[in-house]
């Protein structure tokens, strides 16, 4: 079983809906953002909306602890932008080439927020920047319990492939980058008043596109803009693939400033999550008869990084983290009905949110873009950087790898890494039992592949790969498998939300590493 507490359609017993999308139509700008992108916010602990949609998430992750004050809320790291191969992608054929937007919608940065009007909802105020905010006892008599957590968001600085529909890219060629902010309109017992779920969700995001001004092109609150629309006039920051960019993350008196300056160009982007720049919540009002709005300046809720950084609400283990957003691309061989669901040869129920690609911004596929819960889209296959033996092979065929280095805080390097993976939450189709563990592996049923991390060595520092085993210059490799390097099990506790009895669940496989596997040298 796995922890839905809402029914819709039911498969082999187990409760799951999925977010119908028109084909190639815009997005209504009342539509939430969590639920007009699928994929593009973070897992949550309960994965249905109020509505039924499923809105699960894979999303391996590499983790970055320290016992140094500032480690949970200023970091720098370092990324070269990945570049497509030549080949491009083919409908129907054998031979094609796999681009990043079919790897993966987003990558991202993150790091746990403070946020008043979010789950758990039980006290009005939160210190930022502060281990006093640390709660994660299973104790509901202690006062480190995490029930007791101070409401808490969750920021991801995503980056955006380039080639694809505006479902996923901001270009035909460039990448983009936007600060998104989620949190969750949820107490122990109660959900917020119907006017805010419609109007935000009961997920909610801030999104911002990172800009040369570092003023929002669009209001990013969200009940008072449509940030997540194309990103438009010459005020965004657009990066050309194969740049090499430095990312920024740090707290202000004016709120969390987020930036990054491209070395290759000479330009810079940044914005900096303030209520003067428009960021803001749905308060959480579970009583109200309409949805009131916090105007918000956003601080980093910690101030270290460590396996007890939590967000209480989340699937994941995490604070400080890179992690990648797969499972979303999967060709749609066959017609397209008006609700966007795929009728192909083995359709299952996860061909959804489907566009047939003719208004793709450069290379026009038919693919859905839902959650790929049976495992057997681009993301779990052998496409991904470093899973052909030949060099020449998976350079034509592949995109290069992710490759960016560990942050440093302060000038420092972090004490320890941790890989982790949240495929339990999404393996309730393979008959995964999260409150048990049994029927849960890694890598999936279905996957013919899973990517995993590695190392390298590039200009004189150590840098993360993404992929397979074969990526030239490979100094650790982990294991070389999903199942050696994200390691057993992890059980979480989580207090009561919404009808969710509390207890400990397996949501995760995590492998916390006794030192830094892979130390910048800035």
């Amino acid at each position: 079983m796995t922890r839905f507490i809402r029914t819709a359609l039911l498969i082999g017993g187990f409760a799951v809906a999925f977010v119908g999308m028109g084909v190639g139509t815009a997005k209504a700008s009342t539509e939430p953002a969590c639920k007009a992108r699928p994929g593009f916010c973070l897992d949550p602990r309960v994965h249905q909306d109020y509505e039924g949609d499923y809105v699960g998430h894979d999303e391996p992750a590499v983790l970055f602890y320290s016992n140094e004050a500032g480690s949970g809320n200023s970091n720098v790291w370092h990324l070269q932008v990945p570049r497509d191969p030549p080949a491009i992608p083919r409908q129907n054929t054998n031979v094609s080439g796999t681009w990043n937007f079919q790897l993966h919608p987003t990558f991202w940065f993150g790091m746990a927020l403070c946020d008043t009007e979010s789950y758990p909802n039980v006290s009005s105020t939160c210190t930022p920047d502060s281990d006093s905010n640390i709660k994660n006892s299973s104790d509901p008599s202690s006062p480190s319990y995490i029930g007791k957590h101070a409401g808490t968001s969750f920021m991801e600085l995503q980056l955006y492939p380039p080639g694809y529909t505006t479902d996923i890219s901001c270009a035909a060629r460039q990448w983009c980058a936007a600060l998104t902010i989620d949190g969750v309109s949820d107490s122990l017992t109660r959900t917020n008043n119907l006017d805010c779920l419609e109007r935000a969700g009961e997920e909610y995001q801030d999104f911002a596109y990172l800009t040369f001004s570092g003023v929002p092109q669009d209001p990013p609150d969200p009940l008072n803009g449509d940030a997540i629309g194309t990103p438009a006039g010459p005020s965004v920051l657009f990066m050309n693939p194969g740049d090499r960019i430095t990312v920024s993350i740090h707290d202000s008196l004016a709120g969390l400033v987020t930036t990054i300056v491209d070395n290759t160009t000479g330009q810079t982007g940044s914005m900096t999550a303030s209520a003067a720049n428009g960021f803001g919540r749905p308060k959480f009002q579970p009583d109200a008869a309409s949805c009131s709005d916090a105007p918000y300046t956003f601080h980093p809720m910690y101030a270290t990084s460590s396996e007890d950084t939590r967000v209480p609400w989340a699937a994941h283990s995490y604070n400080v983290a890179f992690s990648d957003e797969i499972g979303h691309f999967e060709y749609c061989n066959g017609s397209i009905d008006a609700e966007g669901f795929c009728h192909q040869p083995n359709t299952d129920l996860d061909d959804d949110v489907c566009d047939d690609g003719s208004t793709s911004l450069l290379i026009h596929v038919a693919g859905c873009l839902d959650s790929d819960v049976d495992f057997n889209g681009s993301s779990y296959q052998q496409d991904w950087p470093g899973t052909l033996a030949s060099p020449v092979l998976d350079q034509l065929l592949h995109a290069q790898p992710l490759l960016f280095t560990s942050p440093l805080t302060n000038g420092q390097n972090y004490q320890r890494t941790a890989f982790e993976t949240d495929l339990p939450a999404i393996e309730f189709v393979q008959g995964c039992d999260v409150v048990t563990g049994a029927n849960c592996t890694n890598p999936p049923s279905g996957a013919a592949f899973y990517p995993f991390y590695s190392t390298t060595t590039i200009g004189g520092t150590c840098a993360w790969r993404e992929g397979g085993r074969f990526m030239p210059r490979t100094t650790n490799l982990f294991g070389g498998s999903s199942t050696a390097e994200f390691g057993p099990l992890l059980g979480l506790y989580y207090a009561p939300e919404v009808g969710l009895p509390a207890g400990t669940f397996f949501e995760d496989y995590r492998n916390v590493l006794s030192g830094n596997a892979c130390p910048s040298a800035g």
